[in-house]
């Protein structure tokens, strides 16, 4: 592993965890946002690593469509335990339960795609989330499984 694996590596990790930590607000939807934030944030550091010229608005608009591509599925799970916070009593604790590792394992995928396309010499620019949403799906369900 190259030094500049081995340090987006660590920005996945550290970003991971952060959003792990997000998935614990108690506020439904605020725990996206927050989520959101730090993924975009992430890729704001990883471009770094590999020379990338960053666009807020782009990463924000792809990590959207990255992972909306997939709400049908593993994402609306992640969703669901945002909405379940709302249900008073029981919500906030399944809501709890199911977003720390749902948060985590996404920003892990997500960081995973872009360093894999980072490194190959892609950009923002030529990033196409239909074309490397298998290898999200794959990143996503290996980091639940392993949780």
């Amino acid at each position: 592993m190259s030094v500049s694996e081995l340090a987006a590596m660590q920005i996945v990790k550290r970003h991971s965890m952060y959003s792990a930590g997000a998935g614990l607000l108690p506020v439904p939807w605020l725990d996206l946002a927050a989520i959101t934030a730090i993924q975009v944030k992430m890729l704001n550091d990883l471009s770094k690593v590999y020379g990338v010229p960053f666009a807020q608005e782009r990463g924000k608009s792809l990590v959207s469509a990255l992972i909306g591509g997939i709400v049908p599925t593993k994402a609306g799970y992640g969703a669901a335990g945002s909405f379940v916070k709302g249900i008073p009593g029981v919500g906030s604790i399944l809501g709890m339960v199911v977003m720390p590792g749902f948060a985590a394992a996404s920003t892990w995928a997500v960081g995973k795609v872009f360093i894999q396309h980072f490194a190959s010499g892609g950009t923002f620019l030529d990033f196409d989330p239909d074309k490397v949403r298998e290898h999200y799906n794959s990143e996503l369900g290996s980091k639940q499984n392993a949780a």
